[in-house]
Parts: C-alpha cells; structure tokens; sequence
C-alpha cells in the first residue's frame, strides 16, 4: 500500500439521499448523489422507505461514481462510507454495503463521522480555511459550531438543544401550507418579500442553540392573524417567509459572532444544507466584511449531504492509518 498516493471510493447512506464518490490523492473525481423526492407527499422522511431505496440505489449510484470517475473498483485502495450520526436502516444498508466491497477487494473499510465530514467539506477546493478554525454546521437534522484545530482534531462548542436549524425552516413552512422540504421554498419567497414581523430570538447562554420557541412564536403569529384575516397567509406569504428566514439566520449569526469573539478566530466556515441558503449567505458575508473574517463555503454540491465530503474525511483517516474494524459494527453518534 502506498499511503502518499490514494484512490478511495465513498458511499453516504445517512438519511434519504444515496451518494457515492471517488477521490484520487485528495481531489474528488466524481459526486453522484440520487434524492428520494418520494418522502416530499408524507411531509417528512419515513426511516423504513428511506432505508428500502437506499437498497435499490446503492448499486447504481456506485457504478455511475465509477464509470464518471472512469476507473475500475478493483483499484480502489479503501472504502471510506458514513457511520453516523443518521438514520440506523439507511446507514446500516451503506456500512454493509461499504464492508463488503471492502472485504471482496481485501481494503481497507474507514467509518466516517459525518458532522466531520461536513467540518471538512472545506478542503475539497479552494480556497481552503486555516487552523483553527470555526465552523458552522446547519442541517436538517444538525445545528453546530465546531472548533477545528486539525482534519482529525475537533470539539463542539455550542449545538441545539431542540430542534436544527434546516428543521426549523421545515415546520415553519408546514405551519404555512409549504410542502416538504420547505426550506429551498421559503428561501425563494423570502427573496420576494420584507422580514417585517419580528419573531423573537431565543436568549440561550454560551453557544448553545434553540429554535422551538421560535417554532411556537410562528405558530401562534400564524394563528391569531389567521383568525382576524382568513387570507393573511396568502396574502403576505413573502413576507411571513422573510421574516422567519431572518429570524433563524439571526439566531445563527449571533451564535458564531460570539464563539468568533471569544476565541479570537476570523476563520469562519459554513457548512451543511442550510449553507446554501442566500439569506444566510448574505448576511454572513456581511458579518465577515464587518469583522474581518475569511468566510468560507463549500461549493453548493457539497453543502447538502454527499459522499464527496465523505470522501475527503476518509482520505485524511487514510493517510493516518486510520481504518476500522470489518468485525464490529462502526456507528457513531455526534462528534465522537
């Protein structure tokens, strides 16, 4: 094995998208990801179907990664593949999945954690953040700042403690009448409206986040203007997504402001699906003018989850040794 030069293939599985990808010595050389738009019409992601398509998707998206990579499996020198945190079914058909081609191939198997992945999402291009440095991770199922002192070095600093933010934008909308996800809808609409409702933001110590309060705020705002104006939702829909855009994407701005200020870091990265959203991305770039600080995104392919940051976690394990055990079971939960 020579470990200055790697070829990897990597498989995400952790929720509802099916993603592989093939890196070659720390490029990536392809990025399939298949979404299940199936869950849109039960408002939510249902584990058991989520896990079944991941079984009938798996295969397919492997060979695509392959064949627009082209190279063969037979030269791959590891298999790198989420481990969690995620859905138990959809991670359990990756990590089999994942295991077994690595057996087969006598390889080496490398479990990746997935908030990880997203912190390293970072490096996949240029320009790249400096260490330490803070990163942001917004998600549907994740709300986190992390201080990275290396790949492989990490703490939490501050994480929800209800909901995530991606989570937030998705029962917001519900509340609303917008389908699921609605995140990428209220974003659209935000753009055509005036965040003129002020929505309270939550009062939590240290970098902690909260947004169900704000949830319940929305809901019961919904509710009564509702009961005085039956068509007060159709009527201002822009502006109530303006507005509620604005009051999570504050939540956020001040949360990473105060960890930049205590720590005296100005390396600023943002990753996770919320990352792609133009308000957050706005105001962030704002805030990083106003303090100086080297803002950084993944681009937008990497931003929702994918097997190029899986990718990129398992090439910086690999060239530590770092692999895992074909005999046990190799899910992890959060940053550990």
């Amino acid at each position: 094995m020579n470990i200055s030069s790697a070829r990897l293939l990597a498989i995400e599985s952790s929720c509802d998208d099916t993603s592989a990808a093939v890196l070659q010595d720390g490029l990536i050389l392809s990025n399939i990801v298949s979404s299940q738009a199936i869950h849109a019409k039960y408002g939510g992601i249902v584990p058991e179907v989520a896990s079944r398509m991941h079984q009938e998707n798996i295969t397919l998206v492997v060979d695509a990664a392959l064949l627009k990579a082209g190279v063969e499996l037979s030269s791959m020198d590891a298999i790198a593949c989420t481990a969690g945190p995620g859905l138990l079914g959809s991670l359990t058909v990756g990590i089999s999945f994942a295991k077994a081609l690595a057996l087969s191939l006598d390889i080496p198997f490398i479990s990746i954690n997935h908030m990880k992945a997203h912190v390293l999402s970072h490096f996949i291009d240029d320009p790249k953040p400096a260490f330490p440095f803070l990163c942001l991770t917004v998600s549907g199922g994740h709300t986190q700042i992390v201080l990275a002192r290396d790949y492989n070095e990490m703490e939490v600093l501050g994480q929800t403690r209800d909901d995530a933010a991606g989570e937030a934008f998705d029962k917001s909308g519900k509340i609303i009448g917008l389908s699921y996800p609605a995140g990428p809808e209220i974003d659209r609409l935000a753009s055509l409206g005036n965040p003129v409702y002020p929505f309270p933001i939550p009062q939590i110590d240290g970098l902690d986040f909260s947004f169900s309060g704000l949830k319940t705020a929305i809901m019961y705002f919904i509710r009564d203007e509702v009961k005085k104006n039956p068509d007060f939702i159709t009527q201002h829909l822009n502006d109530i997504c303006a507005s509620i855009q604005h009051a999570i994407v504050e939540i956020l701005a001040r949360k990473i402001l105060t960890a930049s200020k205590h720590y005296g870091i100005n390396e600023i990265g943002i990753a996770g699906g919320v990352a792609a959203n133009s308000g957050l991305r706005k105001r962030f770039t704002e805030l990083g003018k106003e303090h100086k600080w080297n803002l950084y995104f993944p681009a937008m392919q990497y931003c929702t989850d994918n097997a190029g940051m899986i990718a990129i976690a398992g090439y910086y394990q690999y060239l530590e040794g770092n692999f895992s055990s074909l005999d046990t079971a190799p899910f992890v939960r959060g940053m550990d």
